[in-house]
């Protein structure tokens, strides 16, 4: 199972992630990504590539 980190200091709410996760892992709270299907995770790495300022990692088990 991976585990999902999204750095909010980093993370600037564009949504992207949440368009590109084939998965629905995300949700945009607060004006920040926030991993709510962490379970669903395939650990594609779709949302580390195509996050514009790379808030997201991908840690695998």
């Amino acid at each position: 199972m991976a585990k999902v980190l999204v750095n909010e200091d980093e993370c600037n709410g564009c949504g992207i992630c949440v368009t590109e996760c084939p998965s629905e892992v995300f949700e945009i709270k607060g004006d920040i990504a926030v991993p709510i299907n962490e379970d669903e995770c395939t650990a594609c790495m779709i949302c580390t590539t195509e996050c514009p300022s790379d808030a997201i990692e991908i840690e695998e088990d």
